[in-house]
């Protein structure tokens, strides 16, 4: 048997991209040079790696317990090629996944360090249920999450505290009471994100059983759409106070006086099977220095 390095690499990028012309674009390959080396990869394992479904190929139970050792075995091999060229100036590729308030409000100190170690980053900035399908399936290395994750190939570490606000236009007839109760925001419309969003989770799981009738709920899938709706009077929304700040701090949104604070994790993320190559050991060592480093504590 003599398995090849570019093999792996072509295996891995159809199982990422479940297509032989995005796996032939990523590679700067053929699409022939590609199908000729996942069919000699197959004739040498004797098995068949993917079940053909036009348009896709789809891993099989064979190529899914390949997929997490060509994985490591690439970065393993990223990894020494770093470790003997020092001078490159580059420490690899990270494929760095981010849920939309992180993105926006987080992320950019975190590229900027990444740079400066000499990480080459492809970030993705999608919902938490999104960059957790993604990380199951390889196609992120590490991800920064908002929700939280009930797949038990991933895992998950704390990273920051971040305070979940209730916001309302800034004439809102609520906005300066008090102590407010849940009870209070019965019967109000509400402008939020959709079902599968870190922010959504928040307002299923811990507002609106306690809150008890809603009215009109409208559904958006980016933050801004969300607090430009608001501002405009559609309802109220539960959001990032880091999301929040810069608006409340103009007037143009108010945050409500609730009665109880609203706290959540944000999280890292990765494959329970991934092999922790350079990049990621750069990211997660800033993050946890970021955390030790920041006046909210983990919780």
């Amino acid at each position: 048997m003599n398995i090849t390095l570019k093999q792996l690499r072509v295996f891995s990028a159809i199982a990422r991209h479940g297509n032989l012309g995005k796996a032939a674009d990523e590679l700067c390959l053929s699409r022939g040079a590609i199908s000729q080396s996942l069919q000699e990869l197959e004739r040498q394992l004797a098995a068949p790696l993917f079940d053909r479904i036009h348009p896709r190929l789809q891993l099989n139970s064979e190529g899914r317990q390949l997929q997490p050792m060509a994985e490591e075995l690439l970065a393993r091999v990223a990894d020494i090629e770093t470790l003997f060229t020092p001078h490159s100036g580059e420490a690899g590729l990270l494929r760095l996944g981010a849920s939309q308030t992180i993105g926006n409000y987080l992320l950019p100190p975190l590229l900027a360090a990444m740079q400066q170690a000499g990480v080459r980053l492809e970030v993705n900035i999608a919902n938490t249920h999104r960059l957790c399908e993604q990380l199951a399936h390889f196609e992120l290395d590490l991800a920064l999450i908002e929700g939280e994750t009930r797949m038990n190939e991933l895992v998950t570490e704390p990273w920051l505290s971040d305070e979940m606000v209730v916001v309302a236009p800034w004439d809102h007839p609520l906005g300066g009471l008090p102590d407010l109760r849940l009870a209070a925001l019965a019967g109000e419309p509400w402008v939020l994100r959709e079902p599968d969003s870190g922010s959504r989770e928040q307002f299923d799981q811990r507002l609106r059983p306690l809150i008890g009738r809603i009215g009109p709920l409208l559904e958006l899938n980016t933050l801004e759409a969300v607090m430009q709706s608001v501002e405009q009077g559609l309802g109220l929304s539960l959001i990032s106070e880091l999301a929040a700040r810069d608006r409340i701090a103009a007037r143009r949104l108010r945050r409500l006086n609730l009665a109880e604070p609203m706290r959540r994790r944000l999280q890292l993320v990765w494959h329970r099977q991934k092999y922790l190559s350079a990049p990621m050991r750069h990211c997660i060592a800033f993050c946890q220095a970021q955390a030790a480093a920041a006046s909210q504590p983990i919780t």
